[in-house]
C-alpha cells in the first residue's frame, strides 16, 4: 500500500492477512495497490515459475494462467488473460449471462451457451463420427464432464478430414530492386555452409521477396530448359542466399555465391537468375588480375606501381591524351609474360624502378636473336610506351631498337591417325567438329559462335561468305543435330555446339573445350587443311584467300613449302 514501508507479511504484530485483490477477487498472491500479482501490469511474477521457452522471454518471470472465458492453459496477461480464440469469441458475442449447459458466467452465444461447452460438443461429435456437431445437443454433449486443453492448440492446419492447403504470399516481381541502406557488421566472417546444412540455414526474413525470387527462378528455368534438378537446386541455393544476408534485400555479392559449390549447389545457374534480376553485385577479381597480381608481387613496390599503371591502361585503355584502345586479355598477358624475365633479371641485380633502365640495360637483356628477342622487345617497348607518355619514366630506353621480322615458318602437318580417328568416332560432336575443321577448315570464333539458323539447305552460313558442305560435313552434322536435340530437347541455347554445361545457358563453348573434346588444337587441323590446298594447287594465293577467307599476308606462308613450276627461270634458259 502506498507510504507503508511494511508487506503484509512483515506488519508489525502481523502477519495481516491480505485483502482480496480488487479486480478479480483472489485472495492468493497479493501484490500491492489492491492488486494480485495476477492483475498488477508490473508484478515479478510471484509465485510462478520463469519462463525458459525461446525468444525474448527467456528468463524473465511471466504469469501463465489459464483462460478467463475457456480455462485453456497458457495465456498471459498482454491480453487480458485470454486465448485467442475467446477473443474471437467475445467480440462475435458480447452478451454476458450464465451458460445454460455448465452454469459458469461467460460471454454467451445466441442459444446461450459459452464457449467452452460448444468446443466440449465438437470433441463430442468427432469421438461419436457425427459430421455435423449441430445436430448434436449442448446439454448431452456436456453431461459427462468437459474436456479442457491448451490454448492455441485446439485447430491445427491440415487436421481432420480437409486437405491441406499451403498459404503462399504472393509474388510481387517489383520487390526485385536492391535496397538503398545497407547493414554494416562488425567483423566480416566466412560462413560455415557445411554447418548449415547439418543445422539448418536461417529461412528468409522477407517471404515476400522470397515469393518473388521463387516465381522469377521458376520462369527463368522455364525459358532455358532446365531440368527438375537444376531448377530446384538453383531454388534451394538463392533461399540459403537469402536467409545469409547482413542487409535483407540488398544486391547478392557473387562472392557470397561462389562457396556453394562446396555444398554442391550450381554456381552458373544461381549467377544467371540472380544476373537477369539485376541484383548481382559483382565483386569478383578478373582472373588476368589475378594472374597479374600473382606474377608482379615479387618484383619491388616503385616497379610493381609502374606496371599496375601500364596493366590497367593495357587493359580498360585511356581517354585522356596520349589515347589508347584496349587490348585483349591475351595480348596483355602475352607482352607480360614475355617482358617478366628481363624484369625479374633488372629486381635481382638491385633496380628498384623502371627509370633507373637505359639503353644499354634493353641491349643486354635481349636475347640474342629469333622470335624471343622480338617477343621480349615487344613487351618491353609496350610497357614504356605507356609509362613515358604518363610522365613514369624519364625516356622510353626502347626507342630506335631495330629488330628483323622473324622469319616466317611453315605450319606443321597435323597427326593423320588422330584426325582419323576424330572423323569416324562414336561421339557425335567430336566427329562434327573434326569434320567442319578437316574439309572446311572453319575459324575457331567462327565455329564457335556457330548458331542453328546458320546450318541449312547444306550450306553453312558465315559472316564473311557462304560454304556449300561436303556429303560427308552433311552426314555428321545431321547426326549430332538429332543427338543434340534427344539430349537437351528444350534448351534455349541458340548456338549450334553445346554441352551439359552451357545447355542451361545462352553462351557458346570454350575454345579449352573444343580442344579437350577434338584431342588436339582446332587450329593445326585448319592449318593442315589449308596446307593440303596449297599443295593441291600449287601454291595459288588467290585461291587460298577465296576459299578460306585469308588475306594475301595469311595464305603467303603457306605457299612457301610448295614447289612453284617456272619461278626463278630466266628466259636466257630456255631453249631456243
Amino acid at each position: 500500500m502506498r507510504e507503508v514501508p511494511y508487506c503484509f507479511q512483515c506488519w508489525p504484530g502481523g502477519p495481516i492477512t491480505p485483502p482480496p485483490c480488487r479486480k478479480c477477487g483472489s485472495r492468493e498472491n497479493y501484490f500491492t495497490s489492491g492488486l494480485c500479482a495476477r492483475c498488477h501490469p508490473h508484478a515479478p511474477g510471484a509465485k510462478s515459475p520463469a519462463w525458459r521457452g525461446p525468444g525474448p522471454l527467456a528468463g524473465n518471470s511471466v504469469v501463465v494462467d489459464a483462460c478467463a472465458d475457456c480455462q485453456a492453459w497458457g495465456v498471459t496477461r498482454t491480453y487480458g488473460w485470454l486465448c485467442v480464440g475467446c477473443r474471437s469469441w467475445r467480440e462475435r458475442y458480447p452478451t454476458t449471462g450464465t451458460c445454460l449447459s455448465c452454469g459458469r458466467r461467460a460471454q454467451l452465444a445466441d442459444n446461450g451457451s459459452c464457449r467452452l461447452c460448444h468446443k466440449t460438443r465438437t470433441l463430442y461429435a468427432r469421438a461419436i463420427g457425427q459430421v455435423r456437431p449441430s445436430k448434436i445437443s449442448l446439454i448431452e454433449a456436456n453431461r459427462h464432464g468437459q474436456q479442457l486443453f491448451f490454448a492455441g492448440l485446439w485447430h491445427r492446419e491440415g487436421s481432420g478430414k480437409q486437405p491441406f492447403i499451403k498459404k503462399t504470399v504472393p509474388p510481387e516481381l517489383s520487390l526485385l530492386r536492391p535496397v538503398t541502406h545497407q547493414q554494416l557488421v562488425l567483423l566480416e566472417l566466412p560462413r560455415d555452409l557445411k554447418a548449415g546444412m547439418r543445422h539448418g540455414f536461417p529461412p528468409p526474413p522477407d517471404l515476400a521477396r522470397a515469393a518473388a525470387w521463387h516465381a522469377f527462378a521458376r520462369d527463368y528455368a522455364l525459358g532455358h530448359g532446365w531440368s527438375k534438378t537444376v531448377t530446384e537446386r538453383t531454388h534451394r541455393a538463392i533461399r540459403m542466399l537469402l536467409g545469409m544476408q547482413d542487409t535483407p534485400g540488398a544486391a547478392i555479392r557473387a562472392s557470397d555465391v561462389l562457396p556453394m559449390s562446396s555444398i554442391r549447389h550450381p554456381i552458373r545457374p544461381v549467377l544467371d537468375v540472380i544476373t537477369a534480376a539485376g541484383m548481382l553485385a559483382d565483386d569478383r577479381v578478373p582472373a588476368v588480375q589475378r594472374w597479374f597480381d600473382q606474377h608482379a608481387a615479387q618484383l619491388p613496390i616503385d616497379m610493381r606501381h609502374e606496371l599496375g599503371v601500364w596493366f590497367d591502361i593495357a587493359r580498360h585503355g585511356s581517354n585522356t591524351p596520349p589515347r589508347s584502345k584496349p587490348r585483349t586479355e591475351s595480348t596483355v598477358k602475352g607482352q607480360f609474360g614475355a617482358a617478366l624475365p628481363v624484369l625479374r633479371h633488372w629486381a635481382r641485380g638491385g633496380h628498384q624502378s623502371l627509370r633507373e633502365i637505359g639503353r644499354d640495360d634493353i641491349l643486354a637483356a635481349l636475347p640474342a636473336s629469333g622470335s624471343q628477342r622480338s617477343t621480349t622487345l615487344q613487351g618491353l617497348r609496350s610497357i614504356f610506351r605507356v609509362l613515358k607518355a604518363r610522365q613514369l619514366t624519364f625516356v622510353n630506353p626502347t626507342a630506335r631498337i631495330s629488330q628483323p621480322a622473324p622469319p616466317v615458318q611453315t605450319p606443321v602437318a597435323v597427326d593423320l591417325e588422330a584426325l582419323r580417328d576424330a572423323l569416324h568416332s562414336d561421339d557425335l560432336t567430336r566427329a562434327a567438329l573434326a569434320a567442319l575443321l578437316a574439309f572446311h577448315a572453319v575459324r575457331l570464333w567462327q565455329l564457335r559462335e556457330l548458331l542453328l539458323t546458320d546450318y541449312r539447305d547444306g550450306r553453312l552460313l558465315l559472316p564473311d561468305r557462304e560454304i556449300p558442305l561436303a556429303g560427308p560435313v552433311r552426314a555428321r552434322l545431321t547426326a549430332y543435330l538429332g543427338y543434340r536435340h534427344a539430349q537437351w530437347p528444350n534448351t534455349a541455347n541458340p548456338y549450334l555446339f553445346i554441352h551439359y554445361r552451357n545447355a542451361n545457358t545462352t553462351r557458346p563453348v570454350t575454345p579449352w573445350w573444343m580442344r579437350k573434346r577434338l584431342g588436339m588444337t582446332a587450329q593445326s587441323i585448319r592449318q593442315d587443311r589449308i596446307l593440303d590446298e596449297a599443295h593441291a594447287t600449287g601454291g595459288d594465293v588467290r585461291a587460298l584467300c577465296d576459299l578460306f577467307g585469308l588475306s594475301i599476308a595469311g595464305a603467303y606462308r603457306y605457299t612457301l613449302g610448295v614447289d612453284h613450276p617456272g619461278i626463278g627461270t630466266s628466259q636466257a634458259d630456255e631453249p631456243v
